[in-house]
């Protein structure tokens, strides 16, 4: 982006993975990698690896509404980007910014479970992320796994779509990188209608923060004027090659390279 031209702020609500594989900093690269500002307000400090999270502390909802609104009352936010929210009273909180700012598009990648099997939310969160926060997203980024928790009683991938849509939610991605196929099929849904299905090659190692990527860049994309869909399918490029280009910097996953050039 030229430097004359300012670029569109993205807020950022996660939690802070210290090695710097995913949630706020795999965010703030991505975001500063497609030409956006980051604003990242904390909602969880982990303890965690790139193996899987050994331990959560949580951020209280008060503060975590503070951070949001300190950001929203001093800049021109053109995006919002959820990602790990531990607890239903930040749900609660966050379902309140979002109330006072429903003009700006929303992406809300539900971090349900770690990338190393740690389970990071149950039943009573799970109810508070479709009753509070879906019905004020833009476009929910779910996993397989993830939108079966979310739709328990879809029996497969559309009726599980639709039955996001129906909570309120405008767009769905439902992400198949944890399914066992040979290629990688993501499917998109929208409320008009509007279905696309992508096929992906799959990558031979595992990825830690590929879908805090993938939900942070479209989230980037959606506030430099782009369509759901482009944005979409864009921001499914960028991540691919992130992964492709990728390194093993821990003793677990790999580590997407999200400077590569989208």
């Amino acid at each position: 982006m030229h430097a004359n031209v300012r670029p569109p702020v993205v807020l950022i609500v996660a939690g802070n993975d210290p090695s710097g594989g995913a949630g706020l900093v795999a965010d703030i690269q991505t975001v500063s990698a497609l030409g956006g500002h980051p604003a990242p307000v904390i909602s969880a400090i982990t303890v965690q690896d790139t193996v899987n999270v050994r331990q959560l502390e949580t951020i209280s909802p008060q503060l975590i509404a503070s951070q949001a609104q300190a950001v929203l009352a001093d800049m021109p936010v053109a995006a919002i980007k959820l990602g790990l929210i531990v607890t239903v009273g930040a749900a609660q909180s966050i379902m309140q910014i979002l109330k006072a700012h429903s003009d700006i598009p929303v992406v809300l990648d539900p971090v349900l479970v770690a990338g190393g099997g740690a389970q990071l939310a149950d039943e009573t969160l799970i109810t508070a992320y479709l009753e509070s926060l879906v019905p004020l997203t833009t476009l929910i980024t779910p996993n397989t796994a993830e939108s079966r928790q979310l739709a328990p009683q879809a029996g497969d991938l559309e009726s599980r779509a639709a039955a996001l849509l129906a909570r309120g939610c405008r767009h769905v991605l439902i992400k198949g990188a944890d399914e066992h196929t040979s290629d990688v099929h993501n499917s998109f849904f929208s409320h008009d209608g509007t279905q696309r299905h992508f096929t992906w090659p799959r990558l031979s190692n595992n990825f830690h923060g590929s879908g805090c990527t993938l939900a942070a860049a479209i989230a980037t994309l959606l506030a430099r004027g782009h369509t759901p869909l482009a944005a979409v399918e864009i921001a499914q490029r960028y991540t691919w090659e992130t992964l492709k280009q990728g390194w093993r910097l821990g003793k677990g996953q790999f580590v997407p390279n999200r400077q590569v050039k989208s």
